[in-house]
């Protein structure tokens, strides 16, 4: 209720209000969730090999908005301790309670379970399983068990993070093929360069909350060479994509070219240089427009192919 504070004169209920319906908002950690929403809809274009229904296309990312909002929010709540501990989530909701577990808890589950009826209603249960697999996964597997026990935790924690490509192309066909997997890979090998580069930035942080990030437990030739590992294996996944999407050999050259300036990037970080978090960061950026780049290259690709 709107009340007003007695000496100044001032309104003060609709200011809370909004901090409160922001702080929901945060829990979902929309700006990651962005990135998921960007992989989802050329899984479906390709599945459908043209533009899939209006209704379908929104009923699918609303509800894989409420899906990875649900599982980050979740996420928030098991690791609010380790958050007070890392400057980067010192500011988060449940951190300076703005929220309540509670709270949070209750949000988490009810944009979960209203996620999972969309998907039930709108499109088919394959993708309503999977939706429901990605959930589990990201909390109980990534967040729970894999996250603060090992070094690894992004690269296996990463699938659930893959599970998007998946949904949308269930979404349209109701069924699976190599297509999918191997846009699943594609981001299964994205993944770890994409976020040790933002974690060599913070780990000092990581450190701090004793979470075992690569960059914070090892060597820099030893992060340096995973990443590359996983950046070429990336480049590779994505060509195999293109082959077996059936997509034409513009498109083909159109990504290995894509897959050379990420990999071009990688000359530049090198172990003890003064510069290595800059060029880190520098990685870390452009990976997201490596992804965003693709996944309009697809969709472009097959609108023109069809």
């Amino acid at each position: 209720m709107l009340r007003t504070d007695l000496k100044l004169g001032v309104k003060t209920g609709y200011p809370k209000r909004v901090s409160l319906i922001r702080a929901y908002v945060d829990l979902m950690k929309l700006r990651v969730v962005e990135l998921l929403i960007i992989t989802t809809l050329p899984a479906m274009v390709l599945a459908e090999k043209g533009l899939p229904s209006f209704g379908l296309v929104a009923a699918t990312l609303i509800g894989g908005t409420l899906a990875a909002g649900s599982s980050n929010a979740f996420n928030m709540v098991i690791e609010a301790e380790t958050d007070k501990l890392m400057a980067r989530t010192s500011k988060r909701p449940l951190v300076v309670g703005t929220v309540s577990h509670r709270q949070a808890l209750v949000f988490a589950s009810v944009i979960g379970v209203i996620s999972l009826a969309i998907f039930q209603i709108f499109t088919t249960p394959l993708a309503t399983l999977l939706t429901a697999l990605a959930i589990f996964y990201y909390v109980v597997i990534y967040t729970i068990l894999l996250k603060p026990n090992t070094s690894q935790n992004i690269v296996w924690g990463g699938a659930a993070g893959c599970m998007p490509v998946l949904i949308g192309w269930a979404a349209v066909t109701g069924s699976l093929t190599w297509v999918p997997v191997a846009f699943f890979m594609v981001i299964f090998f994205w993944t770890p360069p994409h976020f040790w580069a933002l974690a060599i930035k913070y780990k000092d942080d990581y450190s701090a909350a004793g979470i075992p990030m690569l960059p914070s437990v090892s060597s820099q030739s030893s992060v340096i060479g995973q990443m590359w590992f996983h950046t070429i294996a990336m480049v590779i996944s994505s060509t195999a994509l293109i082959q077996l999407a059936g997509l034409p050999v513009w498109a083909l050259c159109a990504t290995v070219l894509l897959g050379a300036v990420f990999t071009f990037q990688l000359f530049a970080l090198k172990e003890s240089s003064e510069n290595y978090d800059r060029v880190a960061a520098g990685i870390f950026h452009w990976s997201i427009t490596y992804l965003s780049l693709l996944s309009v290259l697809l969709v472009v690709a097959q609108l023109l192919s069809a």
